[in-house]
């Protein structure tokens, strides 16, 4: 819901008045099996986006079995007993229509979207996805050759491509936060059948999913076919497993270095955040753009532009469910050593903790998150599933339609504060990337 993407100076000189959000109006209701439906009409253009949010992520995994939520993204677009295998994303685009899929730390989301008149089809099609998709082995085996060659392209094989894995490795102790979404190849190779097919029937259940339906529908006619092909799918047996870990504070700072397959080195630093419900993550969401959102960001001006000791610096708050990170990172311009890179971000960061920022870096602060939330609901992907998460992550739809407040709320001493409070030199972690010594990296 808050997104994590800045727009930069353009977004910050539009002259408009802070945070006065458009409604968004929706229909809700529940089958008996569980299943939550948001219904948003919008009959501007013919086009309807369906989509399922699986209240699954890498979260809900066992330690020995990661990786299963972002496996099943892919293994639930094998087939079903009444679609051929393969054939679930031809039929789809067949009627003129995309989807695709994501799997996050605490969700997985499956979306399409289709011209209106193919609304029934898209149901049709979420629908044998939840009731029977093909977990079997040939589907088991063809989807794990999928992820491992995920896994080369996007982690082993890309410069700088664990950051994220050996961050949270080391920004968690006790929560299964500490591992990412790909999980482990390992335990995948390791799982049996039965392992697979439990975790489908025990997470991607009506009683565990969200629909929703966004564009161009009737409204009586699009619940008649939700009943139609949802209402028949049993609820599931077991009670969802949440993990009740609370990760504690740290207290000592953890240092290590990384010897990746790169040229230029880079800095890595991670701060623990609170619950993504916090009030205290639209002010966080606000403090990384100002750090690092857009050319006249602060550490973009100053690291890059005028020391140039940076290549490209970001600071990305990873909201997550039960307290995510605050993730920042600076690759070093040619001959820039990381420690002399490290220690002008934390002046930066130190800048902001002592003196706060000013009052006309915060009104295009403002002015960018209004555009940030116009822009997520322009389009009806975008409505679908931020109505989605707001069910899901935030206690109610209709959250939708109170993030600007929620941003207008913020104060500059805020961002002063959650600076002071969360990017504390004592409890984050500190990663060098550095290039492979050449030994390692002709073998």
């Amino acid at each position: 819901m808050r997104k994590l993407t800045a727009l930069g100076l353009l977004a910050g000189m539009l002259s408009v008045p802070a945070f006065a959000q458009t409604k968004i109006e929706f229909k809700e209701f529940d089958l008996d099996n569980g299943l939550h439906v948001i219904m948003h009409q919008d009959n501007t253009t013919p086009i309807v986006v369906t989509s399922v949010l699986y209240h699954v992520g890498s979260k809900n995994e066992q330690p020995d079995r990661t990786g299963f939520a972002h496996f099943f993204e892919h293994l639930m677009f094998e087939g079903s007993e009444n679609i051929e295998r393969g054939e679930y994303m031809n039929i789809i685009q067949a009627h003129g229509g995309t989807l695709n899929a994501y799997t996050s730390n605490d969700i997985t989301y499956y979306f399409e979207s289709l011209p209106s008149n193919e609304l029934e089809l898209a149901l049709y099609m979420e629908s044998e996805r939840m009731l029977h998709s093909k977990v079997d082995q040939t589907g088991v085996e063809t989807q794990r050759e999928v992820v491992k060659e995920e896994y080369r392209q996007s982690y082993g094989n890309r410069p700088y491509g664990t950051i994220l894995l050996e961050t949270l490795a080391r920004a968690y102790t006790d929560h299964p936060y500490k591992w990412a979404p790909i999980g482990s190849l390992d335990h995948l190779n390791a799982a049996s059948i039965e392992e697979f097919q439990q975790f489908y029937k025990d997470f991607y259940v009506p009683n565990n999913a969200t629909l929703t339906i966004a564009g161009d529908i009737d409204y009586k006619q699009t619940e008649e076919w939700v009943k139609k092909y949802f209402a028949e799918i049993p609820k599931g047996t077991k009670e969802i497993y949440r993990p009740n870990v609370k990760e504690p504070k740290k207290t000592e700072e953890i240092r290590d270095i990384i010897y990746d397959n790169i040229q230029i080195p880079a800095v890595i630093q991670a701060y623990n955040l609170p619950p993504k419900v916090n009030k205290d993550s639209y002010a966080m969401s606000m403090l990384s753009t100002y750090l690092t959102g857009g050319n006249s960001s602060l550490m973009t001006k100053e690291l890059v532009d005028k020391q140039q000791k940076a290549l490209a610096v970001a600071a990305i708050p990873l909201e997550l469910e039960d307290g995510g990170i605050f993730l920042m990172y600076g690759i070093a311009n040619m001959g820039v050593e990381p420690q002399d890179l490290e220690t002008e971000i934390d002046k930066l960061i130190k800048q902001v903790q002592d003196e706060g920022i000013s009052d006309v870096d915060f009104e295009k602060l403002q002015n960018i998150m209004e555009n940030n939330i116009v822009s997520g609901n322009s389009s009806m992907a975008g409505v679908a599933e931020n109505l989605a998460e707001a069910h899901v992550m935030f206690g109610g739809t209709n959250y939708v339609n109170k993030v600007m407040e929620a941003y207008s709320k913020v104060t500059k001493a805020d961002i002063q504060r959650v600076a002071k409070e969360y990017m504390t030199l004592d409890g984050r972690v500190v990663l060098y990337y550095l290039p492979k010594p050449a030994a390692e990296t002709t073998q």
